[in-house]
């Protein structure tokens, strides 16, 4: 079924699980720490500029963004996590948003795939891990979006992507770039095929 990612827009900023959508539809959950270039990712592969907003305050939002793509899915925008200038009040909503979305939605079946964002240039942070490991707990399909691939060589590239599969095998890995399109075929490819839309 062909999908026409640039004919999206925002359904709601959710603060609150009882605020996400009812819809029947499979959903794309992206997550990453703050500033690992979450919102460029979810722009490129939509062929939008500033839909997803770049935070000028990363790690302040704590909301998670609904993105409806030509009525046939949801982009789901988790907040970023790690970010050390997040007030205890908003760690402990992060943590309560979050875990609604993950462990008490009344429809998990809907969540398909979880694009984890990793900084291909310095790899799992320790928050990267935790919400891996979670995701591995939880048996949450989910593959690895390496970003900011642009900033190294091709060989680098390769090596780096190399390490993380061999760090998380099974697991697919993809190095992405928001700024020269590297990833973004795959990467659609990748989560309509995951949504039973290809």
């Amino acid at each position: 079924m062909a999908v026409n990612f640039s004919a999206t827009d925002l359904k709601i900023s959710a603060g609150f699980p009882a605020q996400f959508p009812a819809d029947i539809r499979p959903q794309i959950a992206f997550s990453g720490r703050s500033n690992v270039g979450k919102s460029s990712l979810i722009n490129t592969l939509l062929g939008r500029k500033a839909l997803a907003r770049v935070s000028a305050s990363p790690g302040k939002t704590v909301t998670i963004n609904f993105y409806d793509v030509d009525k046939k899915l949801y982009f789901v925008d988790l907040p970023g996590y790690g970010f050390a200038k997040r007030s205890d009040a908003e760690r402990r909503r992060f943590s309560t948003l979050t875990d609604g979305y993950f462990v008490k939605n009344d429809r998990p079946d809907l969540l398909r795939l979880v694009v984890q964002l990793v900084d291909i240039r310095i790899g799992p942070t320790a928050d990267d891990r935790t919400m891996i490991d979670f995701l591995m707990q939880c048996r949450i399909p989910f593959l690895i979006a390496a970003s900011k691939a642009d900033k190294l060589s091709k060989t680098a590239i390769a090596k780096a992507a190399d390490e993380l599969s061999c760090m998380y095998s099974d697991i697919p890995v993809i190095p992405f770039s928001s700024l020269n399109g590297l990833g973004k075929e795959p990467l659609r490819s990748a989560i309509l095929a995951a949504a039973g839309l290809s």
